[in-house]
């Protein structure tokens, strides 16, 4: 037998087995051997009958020995048995359940687990847990059993029993990649993180063996601890190698920041710092001074003020004679912060640009020549910035909203045999576990402290019944001369395609319908906006520009709004259809009512017959305003894979390792992996040759990838 053996040629298969083996992708003896448990059995504590107490619960291994069901009427039965070995009987006892008899026969072999209660001289278990177990298993006492994912046809012990033949032929031969060293330190690690190890990490042969078939608790623990810190390991050796190498191979100017640079640049805010925004300038500004690109991710809640950090960043390299660029996801937010920078920079020598989509063919070639000529020195721009753009001396690249481009698109943005510092901003407070994963090769900046002054914001979940005192309360905040949002998750019901036919029907979520009713009915009398992605690029503009300034009292919107719309003087939010997004969307949304000193207002609605309260999201939602804590609980809730589907590139999914609940673990392979490269960058001694391979296996199209994935 070896890994790569049609499933159908191991002992007990055969091909009409393999093909329903085949359903779950197990294939080979490889993919049975790596088929770990999605959980176990684990019996009462195993006692000899002639000794076991009433109401203390016990395992005992039997045959039955006697077997009768008794019908007492229509749906009303009894069936017992009695389960003997060489210690004693006891008797089982199942009510209303006749298919036992089927399944309990004479001389069957059983593991039964319990509470057993004393009728006359003997024992009984009423309704006990029972493990069917084949004559060859020989269980002497009650064990660990592996539970593992089963498809029609296939039962339990039957794959047990397939699992672990393949187990016992092929864990000899799988190869130690961590050697005896390498595990001990990886032991110290994790309980240095707080894993209760009372066993060392076993080698791959144990591990393996006792991931299937665990002799104990601490013998299992063990076992998935070194397999799961494993697969952790080699990941977090990849981003350490990738993040190394982009410190050694690429060369940037150095910007070391000054004390006379510093007030000349903070002299242009026309407000105080934050504490926080003072301790991200000073981890920027101390990358910048390297002479190898900074690469730093900053994430913070919504408000909490990244973009001025971001500008700091660009006019320091404005102060050392280098060009910065912003590229955002929308031309609205484009726009937005070309405006900031215009007024920020007002009367100084800084020449600022924009380059959008919406620009007419000789503006476009205007802004390109005068940027390749370096007379403008900061450029802000949609993806229009991908194409044909050059630069005299790029020396910083800033990037909003990270997650919204692709890793195609920033590694153009930084070609061209230049290598300016890296700055990209995330308004999504990112997970830990996150971080450490899809970001583990980028230095991680975060800001929580919001600006003074800014108002609080309330989010209420509505009922239907709310609806129309919820439009007369918007109605009074209108009066006093704010103004508000309505969010719909979709732009047309009838033009969805995407939608099945019973959303289809419904148009309650259509952002064009909404307008309508608001238009000539609720709000009969004000200046209702429509907003939405079909929208050409210059009516998005217009009508956003009409908003900030007053002009439109409601905007009623798509989710085009979610990113870095800056309107102080909107104060309200109505979001429809509001089990259609994520928490992180929702609280993105939330984001656009908190600009200002006023109060803020969410009030989210559900579509269909679902009230808010019956959604867990949503009243995790309503529970706080903390972008972190929401994180955390949406990727929780979520699990890794779809959050991950959209921000890993690639990135091989984890076979053991868990990162919502292997946190520690994580952390743990990430101090060993930074360990191990700082000790030998490229892995090349002897005792690591295995390692590497395996890493390389896994991860070498990651390696080549940019820097930031």
């Amino acid at each position: 037998m070896t890994r790569s053996t049609p499933a159908q040629f191991l002992p007990g298969v055969g091909p009409s087995r393999a093909l329903r083996l085949e359903k779950l992708g197990l294939r080979t003896a490889g993919d049975l051997l790596f088929c770990f448990p999605r959980n176990y059995e684990f019996p009462a504590p195993p006692e000899r009958i002639d000794r076991i107490r009433e109401g203390q619960p016990v395992s005992l291994v039997g045959t039955i020995v006697d077997a009768e069901l008794v019908s007492r009427s229509p749906g009303k039965s009894v069936f017992g048995a009695v389960v003997q070995n060489d210690t004693g009987a006891v008797r089982i006892l199942f009510f209303n359940q006749p298919f036992r008899a089927e399944q309990l026969t004479f001389d069957r072999q059983v593991m039964i687990s319990g509470e057993p209660k004393l009728n006359g001289l003997r024992f009984e278990f009423v309704h006990p847990k029972v493990t069917f177990l084949d004559e060859e298993d020989e269980i002497e006492s009650p064990k660990i059993l592996p539970i593992y994912p089963l498809t029609d046809g296939v039962k339990q012990n039957e794959m047990r029993r397939i699992i672990s033949a393949v187990v016992e032929q092929l864990a000899p031969d799988l190869t130690e990649v961590l050697p005896v060293e390498l595990r001990d330190r990886a032991t110290e690690l994790v309980r240095d993180v707080g894993i209760d190890l009372r066993q060392p990490l076993p080698d791959i042969e144990t591990a393996m063996k006792h991931i299937h078939w665990p002799p104990d608790k601490d013998q299992l623990r063990a076992a998935r601890s070194r397999l799961a810190f494993q697969e952790l390991l080699v990941m977090q050796l990849a981003m350490a190698i990738r993040r190394r190498r982009l410190t050694t191979n690429l060369q940037s100017s150095s910007m070391p920041s000054d004390p006379l640079l510093d007030a000349r640049i903070t002299n242009r805010f026309p407000f105080e710092l934050t504490g926080d925004q003072v301790a991200a300038i000073k981890e920027i500004s101390r990358d910048m001074a390297r002479q190898f690109p900074m690469n730093r991710l900053l994430q913070g809640d919504v408000g909490s003020g990244k973009t001025v950090v971001a500008i700091y960043a660009m006019m320091l390299a404005v102060g050392h004679g280098n060009q910065a660029v912003l590229m955002a996801p929308t031309e609205v937010l484009a726009r937005q912060h070309y405006q900031t920078l215009s007024r920020i920079l007002d009367c100084s020598r800084v020449r600022v640009g924009l380059l959008c989509g919406s620009l007419g063919a000789a503006e476009k070639r205007e802004v390109l020549r005068h940027t390749a000529s370096g007379e403008i020195d900061l450029l802000v721009g949609t993806q229009a910035l991908l194409h044909g753009l050059e630069f005299k001396s790029l020396g910083l690249c800033v990037i909003d909203e990270q997650h919204k481009f692709g890793v195609g698109q920033r590694v153009r943005l930084r070609g061209g045999g230049i290598d300016p510092h890296y700055l990209v901003m995330s308004a999504t407070p990112i997970p830990r576990s996150v971080a450490m994963t899809i970001f583990g090769d980028t230095d991680l900046t975060t800001i929580k402290e919001k600006p003074p002054g800014r108002g609080v914001v309330k989010t209420y979940l509505g009922r239907d019944e709310w609806r129309r005192r919820w439009w007369e309360f918007v109605r009074g905040q209108l009066k006093e001369g704010r103004q508000a949002f309505v969010v719909a998750p979709r732009v047309s019901a009838s033009q969805d395609t995407t939608a099945s036919s019973d959303e289809a029907s419904e148009d309650v979520s259509s952002v064009e319908t909404i307008f309508d009713q608001l238009r000539d009915d609720v709000f009969a009398g004000y200046n209702v906006g429509l907003l939405h992605g079909r929208l050409s690029a210059e009516e998005k503009t217009q009508i956003m520009q009409q908003f900030s300034e007053g002009e439109i009292d409601v905007l009623v919107s798509t989710t085009v709004i979610e990113v870095g719309i800056d309107v102080p003087n909107a104060t309200v939010m109505t979001i429809m259809g509001a089990e259609r997004f994520g928490l992180a969307q929702l609280h993105q949304l939330r984001g656009r009512v908190s600009r200002g000193n006023h109060t803020g207002h969410v009030c989210v609605f559900t579509d269909g017959n679902q009230s808010p309260e019956e959604n867990e999201r949503l009243k995790v939602f309503e529970s706080t305003n903390d972008g972190f804590e929401l994180a955390e609980a949406d990727f929780k809730m979520r699990g890794p894979g779809e959050i991950f589907s959209s921000k890993q590139s690639g990135m091989p999914s984890m076979m053991i390792a868990d990162v919502i609940e292997d946190l520690d673990l994580l952390q743990a392979a990430r101090t060993m992996a930074q360990e191990m490269v700082d000790e030998d960058p490229e892995l090349e001694s002897e005792s690591l040759a295995d390692l590497k391979k395996q890493l390389m296996r896994r991860y070498e199209r990651q390696l080549d990838l940019s820097d930031v994935a």
